[in-house]
């Protein structure tokens, strides 16, 4: 009788694993075949193609240029230093939201360029821009 036990014992402790396989496999395949038929509710965007040139700052903004010795330039026109916050102010009346920006060449001194970013924020500028070299 003892051997019955065992041989009984030892076969209810195994459990046959191969239908649960089954079923989880049913089970992922269902749900990636759904999941491919689900579309995302969302805004379809449309893109600005990328250009690899920087907007032109001379477009829209007052632009003020400082050679390299240090002479002022503004609107195709050399002007001195006291005469920058006038200008400025002047072009400011018809838009006082427009852009200031402050162009150097190599060779210009930081003095000046101070000194014409003071006039500018004197005259009424909230900001002025000082744009990156850009080497070719």
């Amino acid at each position: 009788m003892r051997k019955r036990n065992r041989e009984a014992d030892s076969d209810e402790a195994q459990i046959d694993l191969t239908p649960m396989l089954d079923v989880v496999f049913i089970m992922l395949i269902f749900f990636i075949v759904v999941a491919s038929f689900l579309k995302e509710a969302g805004i379809e965007v449309n893109r600005p193609d990328a250009s690899n040139q920087p907007p032109n700052p001379d477009a829209t903004s007052i632009v003020v240029t400082i050679t390299g010795d240090d002479q002022i330039w503004m609107e195709n026109r050399r002007i001195d230093i006291r005469a920058v916050r006038a200008n400025v102010a002047r072009l400011l009346a018809s838009d006082p939201e427009q852009p200031f920006t402050v162009k150097t060449e190599p060779g210009a001194s930081a003095g000046v360029l101070l000194e014409v970013g003071d006039a500018a924020r004197e005259a009424g500028v909230r900001q002025v821009n000082w744009p990156a070299e850009v080497k070719q």
